[in-house]
């Protein structure tokens, strides 16, 4: 059997800005999660014994949590020294709030031709 002509495969495709939007909302799903994001948003760069200083949460629970944000793209970590510090990134929050405003006009949109339809 012949091997296929790779010059005519197709890359896969991207994730669309709603895929990742979908991928932003199902981490911030957890009420856990959007604490995290909400403590790293005023608070800065911050380790993983700060982020649980004054909670119940254990540091591993808090680094699965940070795991799931870093996959979504909402945090990201750097090292310094032998910490590691945790940061958050408004790039994805940003653009899944753009897909909400995008939604948003269409649903206006649409009612706004079945209004048209009813009068």
């Amino acid at each position: 059997m012949p091997l296929p002509d790779i010059t005519t495969l197709k890359p896969a495709p991207r994730h669309s800005a709603l895929d990742q939007s979908a991928l932003t909302f199902a981490a911030l799903g957890d009420e856990t999660r959007l604490r995290l994001v909400a403590v790293l948003c005023g608070g800065g760069a911050m380790s993983i014994a700060q982020l649980t200083q004054g909670t119940d949460i254990t540091r591993q629970a808090v680094t699965k949590h940070l795991r799931v944000l870093a996959d979504a793209g909402l945090v990201r970590d750097t090292k310094l020294g032998r910490e590691r510090l945790w940061v958050f990134e408004p790039t994805q929050l940003n653009d899944a709030r753009h897909s909400l405003e995008v939604i948003s006009q269409q649903w206006d949109q649409a009612l706004q031709g079945l209004k048209a339809l009813d009068a």
